[in-house]
Formats: structure tokens, sequence, C-alpha cells
């Protein structure tokens, strides 16, 4: 049994980070202004940063740098002043693709830990352990390998040496990222986190004598959505991925919303609860596997785990899904009251679920809610306004941060 499973989450900003502290991830991962693979992400500042870390560390969180884009050569001078930053912020590991990288982190700082993206490209266990031998702590596997390959790079390498896997969210259709779309196309490079995901979007046919007449390509009956890949969810696995020998279960999602990140680190820092508690005979209960389909995403599929994927591609669009809404943030509970600030409109005798940090979500029928002066109000119409509401349930407890949603 692999007790020590880590949960990891994405932190876009210091509310998407706050998220996942407050969900129950082991770890964060989240980048600066520069040398991140998520340009489109707020990201962090130096001060922020060093705020961001304190706070991760205080909840007994670690925090991990990306810095695995792929530098060019005027970059590199800015990397002894980066990686200096990241020490003096006592940053948990640095996560880097590029092995001058590698080497300069070995440099400037010794003793940081080492965490080689999957940007890296590693498939084979004689890269991970030379990697390892070059002061590697961590690998991030390719998302192109099999739970059998990764388990066979387990049993061939250092026992100390962890392996770090994405088992959820968005897929990308090239080689463990490394694709050229998006700069040839419209000059964004993917591989300094600037990806305009080209693979999404509808492609048809022009004749070259017939301007403006597009023909569809169809790649069968289903459509032209020919590079578009659908997410990837391995909840219903943890067992399986613990027995291929993982350390880290990485979750996808720098750029996706706060919500994105509670729902999803809740639901995979519950589902690896549930493992502990029977190993051996791991059983998902339903309505923690259903909490990944209340968050704006793809369709689901299994990616590479399982061998060559029969069913990853979605060709009809490349719209997400979306069932649910977030309404309101709790920010506290008194005498039976749940006080709350407004994120999307809704109305009294609306149905909602609160979900609390690893509990399962509560219904309750919102009959009456109450603006800051106690006055019964028949919508929450007003960004940010603050509105209460008396809890159906004397025994029942909401924290602060705990989130509100209504069906749509």
């Amino acid at each position: 049994m692999n007790k020590n499973l880590e949960v990891l989450s994405p932190a876009g900003d210091m509310e998407r980070l706050e998220s996942a502290i407050r969900y129950g991830a082991d770890a964060v991962y989240l980048g600066r202004k520069n040398f991140g693979m998520r340009a489109g992400s707020p990201n962090f500042d130096y001060d922020t940063y060093a705020e961001a870390v304190a706070k991760a560390h205080k909840n007994n969180v670690k925090v991990y740098l990306t810095c695995n884009t792929l530098p060019r050569n005027n970059e590199i001078p800015e990397f002894q002043q980066f990686i200096e930053e990241a020490v003096s912020a006592c940053t948990d590991a640095v996560i880097v693709a590029d092995l001058g990288l590698l080497g300069l982190v070995k440099k400037y700082a010794p003793d940081m830990e080492i965490h080689m993206s999957t940007q890296t490209g590693i498939v084979n266990y004689a890269s991970a352990n030379e990697l390892y031998n070059m002061g590697a702590k961590r690998i991030v596997t390719s998302r192109e390998l099999s739970l059998d390959e990764i388990a066979e790079i387990r049993a061939k390498t250092p026992k100390d040496l962890d392996i770090e896997v994405f088992v959820h969210g968005a897929m990308c259709v090239s080689f463990s990222g490394r694709c050229l779309l998006s700069q040839y196309l419209v000059n964004r490079d993917a591989n300094r986190g600037e990806c305009a995901q080209p693979c999404r979007w509808g492609y048809h046919l022009m004749e070259e004598k017939r301007p403006n007449e597009f023909y569809p390509i169809f790649e069968d009956e289903k459509g032209t959505y020919i590079l578009n890949a659908k997410d990837l969810c391995m909840i219903d696995h943890i067992d399986k991925l613990a027995d291929a020998g993982v350390t880290s279960l990485k979750i996808e999602g720098r750029a996706k919303s706060s919500y994105y990140t509670a729902i999803i680190t809740n639901a995979y820092r519950m589902a690896v609860n549930e493992y502990y508690k029977n190993p051996e005979n791991f059983v998902l209960p339903e309505w923690i596997k259903s909490e990944v389909f209340k968050v704006s995403h793809r369709k689901y599929c299994t990616g590479f785990f399982f061998g060559n994927p029969k069913d990853c591609q979605y060709y009809e669009n490349s719209g997400y899904i979306r069932n649910y809404d977030v309404v309101a943030v709790v920010d506290r509970c008194e005498d039976n009251t749940v006080y709350c600030t407004q994120r999307n409109k809704f109305f009294a005798g609306d149905t909602v679920e609160i979900v609390s940090p690893m509990k399962k979500p509560y219904e309750m029928v919102l009959s009456e809610i109450f603006d800051e002066k106690g006055q019964s109000i028949e919508t929450a119409n007003h960004a940010m306004m603050k509105f209460s509401f008396k809890s159906d349930n004397p025994d029942m407890t909401f924290e602060a941060g705990s989130v509100i949603r209504k069906a749509l």
C-alpha cells in the first residue's frame, strides 16, 4: 500500500492558492512572471510569491516553483536572480525542463530540490536514472506513458526518486506538450507559456482558386475538430496509480478558476483518503466521482494510462460542459446563520449545494435570503454583495471559504 500519495494542485494566483490549501492539497505548483508555462495566468511577483510560500507553509503545504519553459539565450542572465529569490522565499522545489537550467540550479542553489518537468519528455528508466544522477529528486513522466510503463520505471529507478504524473485536466495534442502549432500559426510559443490552443480550433479546407469557400474536413462522420483532445480524469483509478508506484498526483489547471481548484482538489483529496481506508478493495463513492463533473470540463477519458487511447479525441466541438454555477462563498457561520459574499446572481427559493472541505456537499433550499441590514430580499444580484441565510439544520456548520453552487 502506498500511504504517501501527494495531491498536487495548481495555483495560478493567490485566490487559487488559498482554494488549494483549504481543500486539501499536500503541495501546490505555481509560477512567477517569467520562466513558467502559463503566461496567461496572473502568476506572482516576488512579494506575492514570498507571501504565497509563507501561507502554504503555515498550512503544511509544499510549494513547487515552475521554471519549465525552454528559455532563449537572452533569458539565461535573468535566471540567477530568479533562482536566488526562490531560495530566499523558502521554495520547496523548482520544476525545470531544460538541462541548462538544471545545471544552473545546481550552481546557484545547490541545496534546492529539483523536479524534472513533463516537458523533458521522460519515457524510460534510463532517462530517469540519468536525471537522478544529475541531481533530480523527482521526474514528471510524459503523459504518453501507460501505467505498466510507469511501473517499470518505478521498478528500475532508485526508491528515493519521486514519480509524478498528471491525473486530471486538459491534455495537449503534442508529445509532452512540445507543440509548434501555436508559434507557427499566431507566433505564440507554446514552449514559453503562450499557447493559443490551436488544437481546439475547428478546421476547414479551402481550394486556392476559390477564396472564402470553406469546406469541412471530416476525419469521420463525427466532425471537424480533428486535433481536439478530451480532458484527463483518473479519479476512479487511485489504487492503480498507487500500485504503479506513483508518488504525486498532479492536477492540471493553473489558468482555471478558484472554484475549479477547490472542487477538483477536494475530489482527489477525498478519493485518496478513501483509498487509504481500504487499499485492497478501493471503490470510490459515487458522490465523490460526481464532483469532477460539477466544474467546467470537456468530456473525460483516461489518456494513455491503459495503453493506446481509443476514445480520447472529441470531434464535435471544443467547448466546455458547464452544469453548475458558483453563486457565493461562505464568510462565516454564527447562531445558525450563514454569512456570505455573492459571486453570481441567484434568487430566494433556489436549491443550492454547499461544498465544504472534505465533506459531502450539503443540499438545501435558500427559502429566504437577507441583505446586510437583515432585510429579506428576493435576489442577490449585485456583484460581491454581502448577504445571509438561515441554515435548515442547526447541527450543520460551514467553514469560511465553503463554496455555494447551484445547478444551471
